[in-house]
């Protein structure tokens, strides 16, 4: 990840941040960071992969549960503060349909990322710190595809988090009530 340069001396909010990725003229992919909007690298063909599987295994599970969620592949946004702002690889956001023209999950329950050697420590430790500062997640899924195993982090009724490994058998997460064989995300 690369800081991007501002013209200003302050930091950005998230507001301000969105703000600033609608006005940009090339595209690119980028993450807010204690105010500061990081470029996320160019991924590799078995990266987008892997985050495909994730999405479609999210999918297919709310469909069959009948949740009452939705499954986003990357490009929505996880508000973690007022100046940290993550792109999760996928994501499950419940409860009422998200507008058409919404940047940001309103209650996003599930978040996804891949490993990917550039990525490793972040998703495993600033990344985990994070997403659980936001009180409606309570699944938040590491997918380690070159190892085929998935790391289930999940926030208990009491607040603490639960970690898991798996590489077979079934990933249950509740809520929202959603059951995927750990191959899925591996198809």
């Amino acid at each position: 990840m690369t800081a991007i340069a501002k013209s200003e001396d302050r930091r950005f909010t998230v507001a301000e941040y969105l703000d600033w990725l609608d006005r940009q003229a090339e595209p690119g992919r980028y993450e807010l960071v204690a105010g500061v909007p990081i470029a996320m690298a160019p991924e590799r063909a078995a990266h987008a992969l892997a985050k495909a599987e994730a999405w479609l295994a999210l999918r297919d599970a709310i469909r069959e549960a009948g949740a009452p969620c939705l499954a986003f592949p990357d490009g929505m946004t996880v508000q973690v503060d007022d100046s940290t702002a993550y792109e999760p690889d996928a994501a499950v956001n419940c409860g009422d349909p998200v507008p058409g023209n919404t940047l940001v999950l309103p209650n996003p329950v599930i978040v996804v990322e891949v490993l990917s050697p550039g990525s490793r420590s972040v998703d495993t430790s600033l990344k985990l710190a994070g997403y659980f500062t936001v009180p409606s997640i309570r699944h938040y899924l590491i997918v380690d595809a070159e190892r085929r195993l998935v790391i289930h982090h999940r926030r208990t009724e009491v607040g603490r988090i639960d970690t898991g490994i798996l590489t077979a058998g079934h990933l249950l997460l509740d809520p929202p009530g959603l059951t995927i064989a750990i191959d899925r995300f591996f198809d």
